[in-house]
């Protein structure tokens, strides 16, 4: 029995950990580092860009200091991610760091609504087309 509850209080002590993970993951300035560590930019060359100083940028991902809308807004586009991300509204950076994507996206979303809706019909036909294929095989 001892040994049981051993397991259980083990196990109980990682998916504290694994949520602890989780939120810390979810700030903004963990958010931030990612992506600047995505583009291969120090602190330093990000500052330099946006004309502002390392240790700013080092108080962003640290969350010592919350940006400016306008200053997360520079930040994603020079990220190129969405300010939604950062943020954490949105959790899919990988599709918006996709700039073929990106421009499809806002060719469609420009095109008056009947087509628009047209292309997104079909577009959803293909997906499940494509999910019944790959459900099968």
């Amino acid at each position: 029995m001892y040994f049981l509850n051993r397991i259980f209080v083990l196990s109980v002590y990682i998916c504290i950990i694994l949520a602890l993970k989780a939120f810390i993951m979810s700030t903004f300035g963990n958010r931030l580092r990612q992506c600047r560590k995505a583009k291969n930019l120090s602190q330093s060359e990000l500052a330099r860009i946006l004309s502002t100083n390392h240790s700013v940028i080092g108080k962003y991902e640290r969350d010592e200091v919350n940006p400016s809308i306008d200053a997360v807004k520079r930040l994603a586009d020079e990220l190129d991610t969405t300010v939604a991300y950062l943020i954490g509204e949105a959790g899919y950076n990988e599709l918006f760091r996709d700039q073929d994507m990106l421009r499809r996206l806002k060719e469609i979303n420009s095109l008056p609504k009947k087509d628009k809706e047209c292309i997104l019909y079909n577009l959803d036909a293909v997906l499940r087309d494509v999910k019944t294929r790959l459900a099968y095989s």
